[in-house]
């Protein structure tokens, strides 16, 4: 079995780490500049090692997984030497491949593994990552080796190209990132009625679930429910008129959220063509034509 180490003792790389030991993979050691961080990654992982110098690892390791902040995995692929057979890692899901080319120039292959989820901290990062989706990108035979850990890790499976990966990852950013943009503007008005954010917070965790559920359950477009999906005009010019009294700021947001919205609605098939009509009318903000 390969021998795996790790470069940077952050939330991925451990979770990696600590999920890939319980799965029985060997993981060999870690190297990280903050000596209390490499600590707590060898604690967590059985059998792992702490290196006081990142060659040392790269030296020991037949697989090595860079788990730095993404800027920084070129120069740390760069700084290294590489053998031919070795297996050098990274698990961003906006950089390419290409970030490791040092050490593909020496005789190693490489590649890179993303699992799209979200790790507020240590502790949720490891308890996330089984069950993700993980973005692959590597030539063979390092391709299947991923597509292997990404089977032990319970998850699915998606194939990219060096060309796909910042669309990929802008993406998202859009649906988790700017998710959670959305729901801190949203608690943020409750204060225009004398309410906090925080009892909004509380109101809006079961709703969200719920929109949650019917993304997996029902999928899209029948998922999509409120005064678009029903064509109420009226509810959305009272909308309309809360928020440009209340929060004008937010106001062209809404209006182009609505209208990438209609969409979905005429697609679920509860929206008729007329009503969408009218609805983009009044989101645009333009006078109605007769």
């Amino acid at each position: 079995m390969a021998r795996i180490g790790f470069i940077g003792a952050g939330p991925v790389g451990t979770a990696f780490a600590v999920n890939l030991s319980q799965r029985g993979y060997q993981i060999v050691g870690i190297f990280d500049v903050i000596p209390e961080a490499a600590q707590r990654f060898a604690n967590a992982v059985s059998g792992c090692r702490i290196y006081a110098k990142a060659q040392e690892l790269a030296d020991s390791a037949d697989m090595v997984f860079i788990t730095t902040p993404d800027d920084i995995i070129p120069k740390v692929a760069a700084e290294l030497k590489w053998r031919a057979g070795q297996s050098v890692v990274h698990c961003s899901g906006a950089s390419t491949v290409h970030s490791l080319d040092h050490a593909r120039e020496q005789g190693a292959m490489v590649g890179a593994i993303h699992p799209c989820q979200t790790f507020a901290g240590r502790e949720q990062a490891i308890a996330n990552l089984p069950g993700s989706t993980f973005a692959v990108e590597a030539e063979e035979p390092l391709k299947t080796t991923l597509t292997e850990i990404a089977k032990a890790l319970g998850g699915d499976l998606v194939y990219l190209t060096s060309e796909d990966k910042a669309l990929y990852h802008a993406a998202a950013c859009i649906a988790c990132n700017y998710f959670y943009t959305l729901v801190k503007i949203a608690t943020d008005l409750w204060q225009n009625f004398g309410k906090s954010s925080e009892e909004a917070t509380r109101a809006y965790i079961p709703l969200l679930q719920g929109s949650v559920n019917n993304i997996a359950k029902v999928g899209f477009p029948g998922c999509l429910t409120g005064p678009i999906a029903r064509g109420d005009l009226k509810t959305i010019q009272r909308h309309l008129a809360a928020l440009e009294k209340y929060a004008p700021d937010i106001l062209p947001l809404y209006r182009e959220l609505g209208l990438k919205t209609i969409p979905i609605g005429t697609a679920k098939g509860t929206l008729s063509e007329s009503k969408a009509k009218e609805l983009r009318v009044l989101l645009k903000g333009t006078p109605k034509q007769k």
